[in-house]
């Protein structure tokens, strides 16, 4: 497995890929890999073939925090990551810093610092329609940040296809637009969110919780349940839902609702009317960890 730290490298390296024909799969990730990640990597691998490549990247963005949240904190362990990515038959780890990513900032959580105007990184993608909801909605720039580092991945790794988990639904729905209005010449692959044995969706942020609070964040994936079981017979109007959603989670005391939504799933518009086929969204506090989850209904 060969390891690549700088930018310029990652793009040479991609672009003899590309003259001999190589297929490329990519994971793009922030690391602290469970899981999750790796059903990815498996992914990426069934669709290049073993005579294909896959890279996956480990790079954790702060353009997409918001100043008052976890970048500071979010769970790093490269030795580990580097260990399961050997483990689960990558062939290439790109693991940039942020002076490779946005040369000539101090970039911290959405606030890009430079004392010279003329070497600032100062090139954002922004996606304008479906960035407008739910995560965009409490998380102002966030998915400016995605845009731009994915964008900036896309260009440096060249892959053939991208490999995003379902968990995160309104990033790979806004990863697919960009990648459609950009003419990125990159297939984007959506693989299932892959949960505990208890149904909660694996997540790094997991790592925050204590044993009560993982116990009682459950409830985000039994929400998704009771929707299902609600419109599996019948639609129903999809306030009465929301409203019915909401007092359920609100039976785990530890829990406090950001939001839920019902929504087409693929303009993310919000839907009148709950039935089969519509997506559901969801994110809850615990204490001040924030988990999300989705499912189709």
């Amino acid at each position: 497995m060969q390891i690549v730290r700088a930018a310029a490298a990652m793009q040479r390296l991609a672009r003899q890929w590309q003259r001999r024909g190589w297929r490329v799969g990519f994971v793009p990730t922030m690391g602290c890999l469970h899981e999750g990640h790796l059903s990815l990597v498996r992914e990426a691998r069934r669709r290049v073939g073993r005579a294909g490549l896959v890279v996956l990247s480990i790079y954790v963005n702060p353009t997409q925090f918001g100043p008052n949240e976890d970048l500071s904190r979010y769970p790093r362990d490269l030795a580990h990551d580097l260990k399961l990515c050997r483990e689960a038959g990558t062939d290439v780890v790109f693991t940039p810093s942020d002076a490779e990513m946005y040369p000539g900032n101090d970039v911290t959580a959405n606030e890009p610092v430079s004392d010279d105007a003329r070497t600032a990184f100062s090139t954002y993608i922004v996606e304008e329609r479906l960035s407008q909801c739910m995560e965009g909605a409490v998380r102002p720039n966030h998915f400016r940040g995605v845009t731009t580092v994915v964008a900036k991945l896309f260009h440096l790794v060249l892959p053939e296809m991208a490999v995003f988990g379902a968990k995160d639904w309104q990033q790979v729905a806004i990863v697919k637009r960009m990648t459609r209005d950009l003419n990125f010449p990159v297939k984007i692959i959506v693989a299932p969110t892959v949960r505990a044995p208890n149904g909660l969706a694996l997540s790094s942020r997991n790592q925050y919780l204590d044993p009560a609070q993982r116990t009682q964040a459950v409830i985000l994936h039994r929400v998704i349940q009771r929707a299902r079981a609600a419109v599996r017979r019948k639609s129903v109007p999809a306030a009465w839902l929301k409203a019915e959603l909401t007092k359920f989670i609100a039976a785990a005391p530890l829990a406090r609702l950001d939001y839920v939504e019902v929504f087409d799933p693929e303009t993310l518009k919000p839907v009148s009317t709950a039935k089969r086929g519509t997506q559901l969204a969801l994110a809850a506090f615990f204490d001040t960890t924030r988990l999300i989850d989705n499912g189709r209904l």
